[in-house]
Parts: structure tokens; C-alpha cells; sequence
């Protein structure tokens, strides 16, 4: 059972994390975010601390960065991209239980007081940044480090945000251009 209260887009957002862990969760119902949703989210919060789970696309960025800002010490869980799409759709309802799982494991706290640990500098120099591949080892480095898939800018926010030391960054890339090869 995981103490603190999973928040989630959607009933079939539930029904996924049902089949993966034991776990209380209470869902936004999109972006609506309706006044006895955010109500329950505080209670929640306030008593037992809180996890956003959102899915990996815009809307669900929207609705972590919304929340991140109203409950700053939430923590975030993120389902990379290519574990939480299937037939064409995006959303933590495609996820296996066992990507659920992988997610939860590596849950981050947000540091509003980011470090200044990671530049563009370093996205470059890993082709994480300006290379063909870009992209595609952004999003399994995400998936390496639990910061899910992102643009490069909001990458290297999410490396200074959510405390990620100069270490796990090099042991994930190490990781990832050992899987490369």
C-alpha cells in the first residue's frame, strides 16, 4: 500500500494503477480540476502527502505544473512516453502494471530551489540537445532517471528541479549509451 494519495486524470487512470499497487487515488477529471477535486487533493495532501501521476502529454504537464505550484512539496511520478502509449492514445490508462510500478519507484520531489548542477552545456555534450537522436535519448533518460520525456528546455529544468546529483546523470548516460551500442 503506498501512503500517499496518487493524483490521476481519469477512472481508467485508477483502474491501471488498481492492477499495479494498492493505492488510494483521486482524479482531476482532465484540466476541469473541479472545486471538490482540489478540495479532496488538499485533504489528501495535508494528511498524507500526495504523488502526481499525470500523463506523459500537454494537458498532463499543465495539470502537474498547476499542481506543483498550489501543493509545492507533492511528489511526481512520471510514466515515460513509449510505457504509457498503445494504439495511438497517451495516458497512464495504457500503462502495464509493471511500468506503474517502475514509475513509482523512482518518485521525485520538485526543489523550488533548483540547483544549478545541469546546463545546455551538458545536453549537448550527451546528445541530449541538437542531435539527430535528441529526442529519443531524452525520453530514455527520462525513463532511466523517473523525470519522464521532455523537450530539451523542460529537461534540463526537471534535472536542477527534482535533485538529481552530477552522479545518477552520469550513470544514466552511461547506462543509455550502453544500450546503444
Amino acid at each position: 500500500m503506498i501512503k500517499e494519495v496518487l493524483v490521476v486524470e481519469g477512472k481508467m487512470d485508477v483502474v491501471a494503477i488498481d492492477k499495479a499497487v494498492e493505492a488510494d487515488c483521486i482524479i482531476t477529471e482532465g484540466f476541469n480540476l473541479k472545486p471538490q477535486a482540489l478540495k479532496n487533493i488538499e485533504q489528501a495532501y495535508k494528511k498524507r502527502g500526495i504523488i502526481i501521476m499525470t500523463d506523459p502529454d500537454s494537458a498532463g504537464e499543465r495539470i502537474r505544473l498547476y499542481l506543483s505550484r498550489r501543493f509545492p512539496n507533492a511528489k511526481h511520478a512520471f510514466v515515460p512516453v513509449e510505457d504509457a502509449t498503445d494504439n495511438d492514445d497517451i495516458g497512464i490508462e495504457q500503462a502495464k502494471p509493471d511500468a506503474i510500478r517502475k514509475a513509482l519507484e523512482k518518485v521525485r520531489t520538485l526543489d523550488w530551489e533548483p540547483t544549478k548542477n545541469f546546463t545546455g552545456a551538458d545536453l549537448i555534450m550527451n546528445d541530449l540537445s541538437g542531435a539527430e537522436s535528441a529526442s529519443r535519448r531524452r525520453a530514455r533518460l527520462g525513463a532511466i532517471l523517473g523525470l519522464g520525456f521532455a523537450n530539451a528546455k523542460t529537461f534540463l529544468k526537471r534535472l536542477n528541479h527534482y535533485g538529481v546529483t552530477r552522479e545518477e546523470f552520469d550513470a544514466a548516460v552511461a547506462q543509455l549509451d550502453k544500450e546503444e551500442v
